[in-house]
């Protein structure tokens, strides 16, 4: 028997892809319309799994399952990872079956509707606890933000590519660098955590241009997490033409490397980059960098010149033992728009990550988002505690899952709330996490868990 693997944060990521241009007609199914969704390719790991289950949900959710029980990891805790383009652009009832069969396929079993499949995830082996969609900073508006709560979404990504007009004008994003800067406000003043994709070497783009439009990054935007995403250059694109023509030169593998270098150790300690590269198999790309190790490669790099990225990621504590009296808290506070955020979090001695919470401040002049349960209140958008990947309810000691730390930042973030004159304390909750709320104080409203603070 294999022993069971261990993850950094004990939540397996569960990807899906959605079909692409669902219901021409009346069908939901649209089973004679099989081809990938744009932008990706059918090679690609997530990609070649949702073609094979024919882009069925509940399919693709319980065969990854099984795949991941029959090696012996962890599946208790969830996050379901819906890609395949611009989720908002589907239909509301697509999105809605879809969402219902996919918690249908954790929870083993058919629902009524989607509330009765959410209401029995919460006590299921297989709980939900983070629902990510993707979709384009100029789809998000406050009608949608009440509906992917009620999906249960509590992470979107959004594809910003750039912060400069310019080149987003010359690569046809058919978005404005505002238009990303009000869609992560108004997703921040609704609690989620926000994932941009940043896309170095576009048309127009050059290494220094790239590292100043990296910096406005940090000005007004402000993510959670980030994808780095290398442009490659593909023979079905439309760049492929520029280059043929002269008109757009690929970074090679070198200049990526010290390109990336260079900015990541800028990034804040409240960030967590997720990728640095797009997972295309290299047979696929034309010219440029094909090295999939490129992640590797920078840090590699980074060794080499002595300088260290201090992102989420490059600190996590990673299933070491815990010894909770020795660790040390940290209050990073900086100011996005009109909202304060506070980036709550346990460290070792060592000075890497055993825990963090999200706490935002909203104040005068943040956007409206005609939610009732955030009227007045303070936000925690994420809790967060690494260490060894457990079964729901199992123990070990050191591991920093089970040592009372996310009791300890959300009373943390009560103290902090109060202070600022909050009466009240929401939380964006998973469906599989609404329990873990509710033991500490919290009451259910629509969309949110809520606490009045006293």
């Amino acid at each position: 028997r294999m022993k069971p693997m261990r993850s950094l944060s004990g939540v397996t990521t569960v990807t899906v892809l959605t079909r692409p241009n669902p219901c021409p007609g009346e069908c939901i199914f649209c089973p004679d319309d099989v081809r990938m969704p744009k932008s990706y390719l059918p090679d690609e790991p997530g990609a070649r799994r949702a073609l094979q289950h024919d882009f069925d949900p509940f399919d693709q959710v319980s065969a990854r399952l099984e795949a991941l029980q029959a090696v012996g990891h962890p599946t208790d805790k969830i996050e379901l990872l819906i890609l395949g383009g611009t989720w908002n652009s589907y239909r509301k009832d697509y999105q809605e079956w879809f969402i219902k069969r996919c918690f249908e396929a954790m929870n083993g079993m058919n629902a009524q509707d989607l509330r009765s499949a959410q209401a029995r995830n919460e006590t299921a082996d297989h709980r939900n606890v983070g629902l990510v969609i993707e979709t384009r900073p100029d789809h998000v508006n406050q009608r949608e933000l009440a509906w992917l709560r009620y999906l249960g979404v509590t992470k979107v990504q959004m594809g910003a590519q750039s912060f400069d007009d310019r080149l987003l004008a010359l690569n046809q994003r058919g978005h404005t660098a505002e238009d990303t800067r009000q869609a992560t406000a108004l997703l921040r003043a609704a609690g989620f955590k926000i994932v941009l994709h940043w896309m170095p070497n576009l048309l127009g783009a050059t290494p220094a241009s790239d590292r100043a439009d990296f910096a406005r990054m940090w000005e007004g935007y402000c993510p959670d997490e980030i994808k780095i995403y290398p442009n490659q250059l593909l023979a079905n694109a439309e760049l492929y033409e520029f280059w043929q023509r002269g008109e757009f030169t690929p970074y090679a593998t070198d200049e990526l490397v010290d390109l990336i270098a260079d900015i990541k150790p800028l990034i804040p300690r409240y960030c967590r980059v997720n990728r640095v590269i797009r997972d295309i198999p290299s047979t696929n790309v034309v010219a440029g960098n094909k090295r999939t190790s490129l992640r590797q490669d920078v840090h590699q790099e980074l060794a080499r010149r002595g300088t260290v990225c201090q992102c989420i990621r490059c600190r996590e504590v990673r299933g070491q033992i815990i010894r909770v009296g020795e660790l040390r808290q940290a209050d990073l506070t900086y100011r996005v728009g009109a909202t304060w955020e506070h980036f709550l979090s346990y460290n070792t001695p060592d000075d890497r990550l055993a825990g963090f919470l999200r706490l935002s401040l909203p104040g005068p002049g943040s956007p409206e988002t005609g939610l009732a349960d955030l009227q007045g209140a303070a936000i925690i958008r994420e809790v967060h505690v690494y260490g060894q990947s457990l079964p729901v309810g199992a123990e070990a000691a050191g591991a920093a899952q089970h040592s009372g730390l996310g009791k300890q930042l959300i009373q943390w973030a009560e103290q902090i709330a109060k202070q600022h004159g909050f009466s009240r304390l929401a939380v964006i909750s998973a469906v599989g996490t609404r329990r873990y709320y509710t033991r500490r104080g919290f009451k259910r409203g629509e969309n949110y868990l809520v606490k009045h603070l006293v």
